[in-house]
């Protein structure tokens, strides 16, 4: 990936300030009127953001959505791998990110030099990558999964195909305990939900006997074990309105607790304790974005994300594999 950060700071973009009295909501409405922009944001993205995003989702959805817009210009409110996903699948557009910060610990535990020394050792192995990774580790998979569609995607593939899974060691574990695989696991993991307090959700458990546990995939196993439900993070949305529980704890970024209160109102959703000080477990990378900075990106179209096209296209081969896999299942993130 290259961000033009020289055009950006020839042009004095990171010292720019937004007049308090301006309405951000109003302006960056009109700013995707007369750009043709849209906006796309993961659940885990400020309140803010998800109020004025055009299509909010999960990392499937998100795919999805990139690739069928007749938008000029793609503003992704997420974080890197996100907007380079958007940029493999829309050569021709203009894909900008809010926040040249934003990255993920997930896809930074995979360095495509080392990955690719991993996979040559095992050349009778698939390659599957969750979708939370480089361009350059999609140039070197197979195919491309999110949470919501790997189990489809596994299901799709003989019992005694040989796979290696990456980069995240949990969602690979969970997915292997379910299908009864054996997939050999990348060792990488998300900070945030790596971080979950074990010991502080059974306590939170014992306090509010009548919640539920919902977890992500991307949580360590002894969480899983005694979560009441784990799924994607669209999957924890539609749980959390569908069942008849009013009072859920939800491990997984507390993005995601905005859409869930906004949908249930009369609901309870208590966010699950990390093991630090903090009440609540937000990623730091989601967070940079905020509605300034999705303004001032989409008044200046800056930072955009431009890529390699011989990269691109060998990136792009696992991610079409991975949506046409989900539509012939019928999975919408």
């Amino acid at each position: 990936m290259n961000i033009h950060i020289d055009e950006i700071e020839k042009k004095g973009f990171l010292d720019i300030e937004v007049e308090p009295t301006l309405d951000l909501f109003s302006a960056i409405n009109n700013l995707k009127k007369t750009k043709n922009a849209i906006v796309l944001a993961h659940y885990y993205q400020e309140p803010d953001i998800q109020d004025v995003a055009d299509f909010i989702g999960d990392s499937l959805g998100l795919a999805q959505k990139a690739a069928t817009t007749n938008a000029d210009i793609i503003v992704f409110a997420g974080v890197h791998f996100m907007a380079e996903t958007a940029k493999i699948l829309n050569p021709t557009k203009k894909v900008l990110l809010p926040d040249l910060k934003a990255g993920c610990s997930l896809a930074d535990s995979a360095p495509a030099n080392i990955f690719k020394a991993f996979k040559e050792k095992h050349p009778d192995h698939l390659v599957i990558s969750y979708i939370n990774c480089t361009s350059e580790i999609k140039a070197l998979s197979d195919i491309i999964c999110t949470s919501s569609n790997a189990e489809a995607i596994l299901n799709s593939l003989p019992q005694d195909q040989k796979i290696i899974f990456a980069p995240d060691k949990n969602l690979g574990g969970y997915l292997n305990k379910k299908t009864g695989r054996k997939m050999l696991l990348w060792n990488g993991a998300c900070m945030v939900h790596e971080i979950f307090s074990l010991e502080k959700i059974v306590k939170l458990k014992v306090r509010n006997p009548k919640a539920q546990l919902i977890a992500h995939p991307e949580c360590e196993e002894a969480l899983l074990n005694i979560a009441d439900f784990i799924g994607s993070t669209t999957q924890l949305l539609k749980y959390s309105q569908t069942n008849s529980c009013n009072e859920f704890i939800v491990a997984t970024e507390t993005g995601i607790l905005h859409k869930m209160q906004e949908a249930s109102p009369h609901k309870t959703f208590i966010p699950a304790p990390p093991n630090n000080s903090c009440a609540c477990n937000d990623c730091p990378y989601m967070k940079l974005n905020t509605l300034e900075k999705l303004y001032i990106c989409m008044q200046h179209e800056l930072p955009e994300i431009t890529m390699d096209e011989t990269l691109r296209l060998a990136a792009k081969k696992p991610i079409d594999r991975m949506l046409e896999i989900s539509k012939a299942a019928g999975l919408v993130g």
